[in-house]
């Protein structure tokens, strides 16, 4: 059938007509490829950097770590809940925007991360070290516990530090001058001389508010009157520090030093400054040979005296110039091959006159400063310490099991609470009602309150799931009541809207009595006659003795900052509202600037700290705004 209906379009088609027909099949093919005949492409990014994408993968991998700090960290400005914000999205995002504009400008200058500032960076984790010291061993075990290989984790690093490089060299040449700190200091050492009078509250010669006034007030302030909604739930919950681990016995703990005896060891360690020449990928070998002469030139100049000037001078290592080149204290297998090699082949205090070929790096000047020989100590020397070490790491396998158990078992009977607090031995409690702000007790946790109004516990009645409310610390939830919010019964809000709308009625006379005062003042007259009140003064005020003033109301000595200076001698006045429907009148009799000289010099120093980073901090967010400006960006919200 196929061949007939071939001979057909054959039959059909000839002649300059099959050719026309022929030719624009050969064009397209040739045009879009002939892949896109048999693949159809499905743009799956959430967001485009010029060529580069940041995938589903990479968001939803960001998000779930974002997602475990907040479960993990108490003090996490953000909670899980927060995390599925549209805003809050919005920010993660635009952070990976940066991060991947910051990625093609190094690309662009030619700036890379040198493995020895991997290296620094990884070494000085505390989360690396054991008794204050990088321990491979903790290192591979911590990676191993998070599904990652060494390499992997470099890899994070490196990424990590390359979207530092920019920012740090921005940082660098930022300037604050003398000139800058003089300034902020007259300004915050400013004395001022104010004068001002606190006008008395204004009596009502009309208190009368009818049914009508109140029902039209109640009707247009309602969410004023509305009670908030309101949870309570019942909870189970594990603590690390109920659960206690038996005593270990010696051969528990004589397997545990065998497993750790790394941890309690000194391992051999060099401590060593290094000057890199950086080889750029791909080099000539005119530029290979380049590189290597200026490394035998510095190395042959290079003296204990004089070696951290040529490093600061010379070195292509970003991580460690600014410190002379120190590497600190380095341990076997932490280096790549060659640098390892050179570096524990040597003696104290000796410098490398041949330079040592690393690759992707370049070449490196090796100066060993000190030594340590690897000290391993006896299990009766470490007891003491394996056995407080043994409890800890079997009170968090503890915590961990049970903790697993309590969320198995909450997903396996979602309606209740009542299996896993049988099976487990738990006690369940019941919260107070509180509200989406929180509450006292448990229900003060953000984390805890973000779960109770869960859509799956609120809406849903299902049991929550884990919360981690603390480090050794989690609940699982159940609703037990839920008042919706509700407007309150006109009836028993009446009194409180009759007092607000007198309230407001004096307020409204109080601010037209001091606009009315301040007018009468601007046109000259005298403040005794115009107002019968006392007038206060104070002389030479600071910003920093604001508090001091107790007497004063706060409104008053925060605006005495903010109004104009005295001109030709004479002040203005103006109105501040100090509360409760009152008002005062203000002016400010003189300015006198503060004397920068008389701040001491570290005091001078920190402020010009401050302000390098806040500029430093704003040249950077610039440049990333001129990067993105300049380059295609596009979003998927959508696919967020």
């Amino acid at each position: 059938m196929s061949r007939i209906m071939l001979q057909a379009l054959r039959n059909k088609i000839h002649g300059w007509p099959a050719a026309i027909v022929l030719g624009i099949c050969v064009f397209a093919v040739a045009f879009f490829g002939i892949e896109s005949y048999f693949v159809s492409h499905v743009d799956t990014y959430v967001a485009k950097v010029g060529d580069h994408e940041i995938s589903q993968q990479d968001w939803q991998q960001r998000m779930n770590e974002l997602r475990q700090q907040a479960a993990q960290n108490p003090q996490s400005p953000f909670t899980a809940a927060d995390l599925e914000k549209p805003e809050l999205k919005q920010r993660v995002l635009e952070g990976m925007i940066s991060q991947q504009l910051l990625q093609q400008a190094n690309t662009d200058l030619g700036l890379t991360v040198s493995d020895a500032s991997v290296r620094t960076a990884i070494g000085s984790d505390p989360g690396f070290q054991v008794n204050g010291q990088f321990n491979p061993a903790a290192y591979t075990a911590i990676l191993s516990m998070q599904g990652m290989s060494p390499a992997m984790y470099e890899a994070k690093v490196r990424a990590s530090l390359a979207t530092q490089i920019l920012p740090e060299a921005i940082a660098g040449t930022t300037l604050v001058s003398d000139a800058d700190v003089d300034a902020f200091f007259r300004l915050r050492l400013q004395q001022r001389d104010l004068r001002f009078v606190e006008l008395p509250r204004p009596s009502l010669t009309d208190a009368n508010v009818s049914d009508a006034d109140i029902d039209a007030f109640y009707k247009s302030h309602i969410a004023d009157y509305t009670t908030p909604e309101q949870v309570s739930v019942q909870y189970l919950e594990v603590k690390q520090a109920d659960l206690k681990p038996t005593d270990p016995t010696d051969d528990e703990l004589h397997a545990y030093y065998d497993k750790n005896k790394q941890r309690y060891a000194q391992p051999e360690q060099r401590e060593a400054s290094h000057i890199l020449i950086n080889v750029p990928k791909n080099a000539t070998p005119e530029q290979q040979k380049a590189a290597l002469d200026k490394a035998k030139k510095i190395a042959s100049e290079a003296t204990p005296e004089n070696f951290a000037k040529l490093a600061a001078d010379n070195s292509d290592d970003l991580g460690s110039k600014r410190t002379g080149g120190d590497l600190g204290w380095l341990e076997k297998g932490v280096a790549n091959a060659a640098f390892d090699t050179a570096l524990f082949g040597m003696k104290k205090g000796d410098i490398t006159r041949e330079p040592v070929l690393s690759p992707e790096e370049g070449y490196h000047i090796i100066w060993l400063r000190d030594a340590r020989d690897g000290d391993a100590k006896p299990f009766a020397e470490v007891r003491a310490q394996l056995a407080a070490d043994w409890a800890k790491n079997e009170g968090e396998r503890l915590y961990n099991e049970r903790a697993g158990k309590l969320a198995d078992l909450a997903e396996r009977n979602p309606g209740s609470l009542e299996p896993a607090a049988k099976e487990l031995g738990l006690e369940i409690k019941t919260s107070p009602l509180f509200g989406r702000e929180g509450g006292q007790g448990i229900p003060a946790d953000p984390k805890f309150v973000a779960a109770a109004f869960a859509d799956d516990v609120i809406a849903q009645g299902n049991n929550s799931s884990l919360v981690q409310i603390g480090k050794g610390d989690a609940v699982i939830m159940h609703l037990a009541k839920h008042n919706a919010a509700a407007p309150q019964a006109l009836a028993d809000v009446k009194d409180a809207i009759r007092q607000r709308i007198l309230d407001e009625r004096v307020d409204a006379l109080a601010k037209k009595q001091a606009d009315d005062a301040a007018a009468q003042l601007a046109k000259g007259g005298d403040v005794a006659t115009v107002v019968k009140a006392p007038v206060r003064t104070l002389a030479a005020l600071e910003r920093s003795q604001l508090g001091s003033h107790a007497d004063v109301p706060p409104a008053i000595l925060e605006r005495a900052f903010t109004l104009p200076h005295p001109v030709n001698g004479k002040a203005d006045w103006t109105t501040v509202q100090t509360g409760n429907g009152t008002y005062a009148l203000v002016a400010v009799d003189k300015v006198t600037e503060g004397d920068p000289s008389k701040v001491e010099k570290a005091q001078r120093d920190a402020l010009r700290g401050q302000m390098m980073d806040a500029m430093a901090q704003a040249a950077t967010l610039e440049y990333i705004e001129a990067l993105k400006a300049r380059t295609e960006v596009k979003i998927a919200q959508d696919r967020m």
